[in-house]
C-alpha cells in the first residue's frame, strides 16, 4: 500500500520489491540471489544482491571491483589489490569475462557449460558452497522477508561481518 493523495491505494511493484526477479527453480514465485566471493579460507570478501532471473555471469565483474574498492589487509606489505585466480561454476561461463579476467591479470578457472561433469572444480569450489552455507545459517537470509533490496543488503552485510569477526582468534 502507497500513500497517494489523502488515501492508501496498492503499490505497482512485484510482492519482493526490488532486485528480485522469476525464480529460476520455481517459476511462479519471485526470487532473489546472493552472489558471494570468499578468499581461500571461505571468509566472505564481497557480497551481491540480484534478481533470482539474472545471470550470474553479470555479477562477477562487480564483485571483484567491489574488492577493489576495499583491500585486504592481514599479512604486513601493501594489501592486495587483486586475486591471482578465480575460480567459478558453468553460471559463470563466457568468453568475454574471461578474456576481462585475463585483461586483469586474474587467471580464470572456470568449468565449461555443455561438459560432462567432473572438472575437478569440486576440490576447491567446497570452499565457497561451504560459505554459502555459513551465510544461510542466518534464518532472516534463507528467505527473503524484507521488501526492501537496501535492507537485505543490509542483512546479507552484517551476517558477512559476523563470520569474519568469528574467524578472529579470540583476545
Amino acid at each position: 500500500m502507497v500513500a497517494r493523495v489523502g488515501r492508501w491505494q496498492p503499490c505497482a511493484c512485484a510482492f519482493g520489491g526490488l532486485l528480485t526477479g522469476a525464480s529460476p527453480v520455481d517459476r511462479s514465485r519471485a526470487g532473489s540471489k546472493h552472489h558471494l566471493l570468499v578468499d581461500a579460507a571461505g571468509i566472505p570478501l564481497a557480497v551481491t544482491l540480484t534478481g533470482g532471473n539474472r545471470n550470474d555471469v553479470t555479477q562477477l565483474l562487480p564483485l571483484l571491483d567491489r574488492l577493489h574498492a576495499k583491500p585486504v589487509r592481514g599479512k604486513p606489505g601493501r594489501p592486495r589489490q587483486k586475486p591471482d585466480v578465480v575460480l567459478a561454476d558453468r553460471g559463470y561461463d563466457h568468453d568475454k569475462y574471461r578474456r576481462l579476467l585475463w585483461a586483469r591479470g586474474i587467471k580464470p578457472i572456470i568449468a565449461r557449460r555443455g561438459t560432462t561433469h567432473g572438472s575437478g572444480l569440486g576440490r576447491w569450489r567446497w570452499v565457497v558452497e561451504r560459505g554459502f552455507a555459513h551465510l544461510h545459517n542466518f534464518r532472516r537470509l534463507r528467505t527473503r522477508y524484507e521488501r526492501r533490496a537496501d535492507i537485505h543488503q543490509a542483512f546479507l552485510t552484517l551476517a558477512c561481518s559476523i563470520l569474519c569477526f568469528r574467524r578472529l582468534p579470540s583476545f
